[in-house]
């Protein structure tokens, strides 16, 4: 009988802040032991010539999810799931989104179900709140937060979807209150209406118009907004899938000033521009997201950002619709660009685009690479500890990176269920090749090695980014919010 139940021998293993050799030694799902030469393991895996990584989090993705428009994501949580884990992808964190007339126990009781039958790797939520009333606030949203679902997101924008100023501020302080963080989708709602409903009346209706109407002053705008609004009430906050390189100004800069601001970023952000929507006939609907992509001076805000702390997370935003009627054409090739679904594929290549154009091409070091894929989503979400490094007591999901291989990416290769992926014939170097979560082998040899609904709910924490709340002053910032929200009296 072996020490271990499975060794990973020979493996270059990097951390947020570490590389090192050394042999990885799992028992009952957790890693046991690191260090040279341990003992015998009953499966024995030789990573010699390998990376061996945390397992990938993704703390932003779209799965099973109804979106504002009516339509269905193509991804259910099994094919979303089998995607991210052949990516390197160990974790997921999608939305259960409430919409204005849901409950929100309906609204996690079902997403639970779904994703308790199917999903194949571990797995936790956000709530996207919808309709912030009293039973929202007051109940339904503090219990939530109290059964694990410890962040949750707000929209700007979007008719059916989107919050004004005085509700984001109750729903800062009740996240204040319950310790959960709030993720905000930073765009000014009547920018964009006013924008698309003069490109629509002079016949501009192609996927173009998309970017044009969803100018870069329309995030920036709302991110300096929702900034200001969390300053007021000295509560962190997390801006969502930054994309132009004013938005990273304007965060950049309220960090400066001591704001708890907080970003993140998404491989259409450094991998496309609004290039991509101008192509032929309805083709520019592919890559069709929101926010746009922009144009290579932002693509290299958005590297910068990486590089310096501004977007502390990389993450896919898989919003997965086929290039059809059930998705991005609803109306076949008479659809405007009002009228297509939002969002573009990535669960799959978020890490091989990295890996590849961020490490190999020597833009990021690969504890860069570490802390933005997997290190700083665990600490962002209350994952710390059991998710997101390589460390005795974490849970054993690794990924083993062969830094040799080179992938031509194809739409045949990967194993979602969208038809098309934004970044066909792209040439990458460095592959997962194989992945394990709780210590079991998911992928291996190209093929899953797991059953459907063999993946397990995470019960998350409060984030770690909640102990240092700032605002105009601390003193002052805490003595307001706990007035607000009925914790101490006015004076």
């Amino acid at each position: 009988m072996g020490d271990f139940d499975l060794v990973v021998r020979n493996g270059r293993i990097a951390t947020a802040s570490d590389v090192f050799d050394a042999d990885v030694g799992i028992r009952d799902g957790v890693i046991a032991a690191l260090g040279p030469g341990l003992g015998a393991g009953r499966r024995e895996i030789d990573a010699a010539g390998r990376w061996v990584l945390p397992g990938g989090i993704d703390s932003h993705c779209h799965v099973e999810q109804l979106s504002g428009m009516g339509l269905m994501c193509a991804d259910d949580f099994y094919s979303a799931t089998v995607s991210a884990a052949f990516g390197g992808t160990t974790t997921i964190i999608p939305f259960a989104a409430q919409h204005r007339e849901m409950k929100i126990p309906e609204v996690v009781a079902d997403y639970a179900q779904r994703a308790r039958e199917k999903a194949v790797i571990d797995y936790g939520f956000h709530l996207i709140l919808a309709n912030p009333d009293d039973a929202s606030l007051n109940s339904d949203l503090p219990q939530a937060i109290r059964d694990g679902i410890t962040s949750l997101k707000v929209y700007m924008t979007y008719d059916r979807m989107k919050l004004n100023d005085h509700q984001l501020l109750d729903v800062l302080a009740v996240a204040a209150r319950e310790q959960a963080l709030v993720m905000v989708h930073a765009e000014n709602n009547d920018m964009i209406a006013w924008l698309a409903h003069r490109l629509l009346q002079q016949g501009h209706t192609a996927p173009k118009f998309h970017a044009v109407a969803h100018d870069p002053l329309a995030e920036s705008e709302a991110t300096n907004r929702a900034i200001a609004l969390s300053r007021l009430l000295g509560v962190p906050l997390l801006i969502v899938h930054v994309s132009g390189s004013e938005a990273i100004a304007t965060i950049r800069n309220a960090k400066a000033r001591g704001a708890a601001v907080y970003a993140e970023s998404c491989p259409q952000y450094l991998f496309l521009t609004a290039e991509d929507l101008d192509r032929a006939g309805m083709d520019g609907a592919m890559f069709c997201c929101s926010p746009p992509p922009r144009d290579a001076e932002s693509q290299e805000a958005v590297w910068q950002g990486l590089r310096d702390g501004t977007l502390l997370t990389y993450s896919s935003d898989h919003a997965p619709y086929r290039f059809d009627g059930t998705g991005k054409l609803p109306k076949g090739d008479a659809t405007t660009f009002k009228e297509m679904a939002n969002g573009v594929p990535g669960l799959e290549l978020r890490l091989p685009l990295l890996f590849s154009e961020g490490f190999m091409a020597g833009r990021i070091t690969i504890q860069e690479f570490v802390a933005l894929t997997a290190t700083n989503h665990a600490a962002m979400y209350g994952l710390s500890g059991r998710k997101g490094t390589i460390a005795v007591g974490a849970d054993a999901d690794l990924a083993l990176w062969n830094p040799d291989r080179e992938v031509t990416v194809t739409t045949g290769m990967l194993h979602d269920n969208v038809g098309y992926t934004p970044y066909e014939g792209r040439r990458l170097r460095g592959w997962p090749e194989v992945v394990l979560s709780r210590g079991r082998v998911v992928v291996e040899n190209n093929t899953l090695q797991v059953e459907r609904g063999s993946g397990q709910f995470l019960k998350r924490g409060p984030s770690d980014m909640l102990a240092n709340p700032t605002g105009l002053s601390a003193a002052a910032a805490r003595k307001i919010l706990r007035t607000l929200i009925g914790m101490e009296k006015p004076a």
